[in-house]
């Protein structure tokens, strides 16, 4: 019996580049297809860069996915590299002629969510990992951009030790849980005790690149960890974001929510909407007598929430609040979020709640291009 070369291209179509994630049919991947007499088929496959990380789970599923083809007896994979004229078309392919922040197009549905705070040390990384772990949970495709471009921290909350990829001006972020990462991490020369010296302009360029030359793909959501106060990123963001929304992390300490409300008092200035607050180290209860114990204090995510309310004349809901647990600090230090780790503790139960609320929401017109023109 011959085999069906259809058959063949059809059953590569369903190969996924684990990276790009688009078919290998699609971006230019495939260079040839040959079968012999025996039913052997040998797929050449062209790798982005020589020393692709994935080229074996490509190998593997290309095996697996020929070799359900009625009649083929073997298939054989004869890898090669992309010229520098192949990945800069592929480039192009991706992310068109001229760079751009692919979230601003009309026809982008990814939902974009800035992490922020009016202070340090209320575990804003924290919740910005476990909340993007947990929407990968649900199937989502989720990102996120480190953009405390001088205190980074998400990379190692993930535990992630791969750098990204470079295929000709493209950036192919590393992934850990279904989330990928983008951080300045893997990219300082002199490893991560580094120091960087950087005003403004530099800070820009930087969080535009993570943005405009980082191949995200079809993102569902994008989170961006944003460094704590009013200053240059949080300006940036709302400029090279204008779809993205607010989401306030406080402790529920008086003075904490009392900083954390200048944050969001920002929004207005940048056109930007609150989304909501997320009180984090809340009460938890006493192993001993099962009493709450309000060691950071009481009631600062609903006074932030309050107060931005009508400060904004919008609802600024309190999302959630996060019982204080060690576990949480443990597992940022291990590379192994909460929400996975521990998913029935009481803050990783806050943490997919609020991820859920987030994911399931009704989207704003915020930033939207509404194809409606002035008479």
């Amino acid at each position: 019996m011959s085999l069906s070369r259809t058959a063949i291209d059809a059953a590569l179509s369903t190969v996924i580049d684990p990276e790009i994630r688009k078919p290998i049919t699609e971006v230019g991947m495939v260079k040839g297809v040959e079968v012999s007499a025996k039913g052997v088929v040998t797929v050449g496959v062209f790798l982005t860069i020589s020393a692709c990380p994935m080229q074996d789970t490509i190998v593997q599923s290309v095996k697996d996915a020929v070799s359900k083809v009625e009649g083929v007896t073997g298939v054989e994979v004869d890898l090669d590299v992309m010229s520098d004229e192949q990945r800069a078309a592929l480039r192009e392919q991706l992310q068109g002629p001229t760079k751009e922040i692919r979230f601003n197009r009309p026809e982008s549905l990814t939902r974009i969510y800035a992490i922020a705070s009016g202070k340090g040390g209320v575990g804003k990384s924290s919740i910005t990992t476990n909340l993007a772990v947990a929407m990968a949970a649900q199937g989502l495709s989720v990102g996120i951009v480190d953009a405390d471009i001088y205190g980074h921290s998400i990379p190692d909350m993930m535990g992630i030790t791969a750098s990204p990829l470079r295929v000709d001006s493209m950036i192919m972020p590393p992934e850990r849980f279904g989330v990928r990462v983008m951080s300045m991490l893997p990219l300082k020369r002199e490893g991560r005790h580094e120091p960087l010296a950087m005003r403004g302009p530099m800070l820009h360029k930087y969080l535009e690149s993570f943005l405009a030359e980082v191949w995200w793909g079809d993102l569902d959501v994008l989170l961006l960890d944003l460094p704590p106060g009013t200053g240059d990123i949080a300006i940036s963001t709302a400029r090279l974001l204008p779809a993205s929304e607010l989401i306030i992390v406080t402790t529920p300490q008086p003075a904490a929510a009392d900083v954390a409300i200048r944050a969001g008092m920002l929004a207005p200035q940048l056109e930007q909407r609150v989304s909501g607050v997320i009180e984090n180290m809340s009460a938890f209860a006493c192993p001993h007598c099962d009493e709450p114990i309000d060691m950071f204090g009481a009631g600062g995510g609903r006074m932030v929430s309050e107060v931005l309310t009508d400060k904004l004349g919008v609802d600024v809901p309190l999302l959630g609040k996060i019982a204080f647990d060690p576990n949480l600090r443990v597992g940022g230090d291990a590379g192994e979020p909460l929400v996975l780790s521990q998913p029935d503790a009481p803050a990783a139960i806050a943490l997919k709640e609020i991820a859920l609320e987030l994911t399931t929401r009704s989207r704003g017109l915020i930033g939207k291009n509404l194809g409606v023109q002035p008479k």
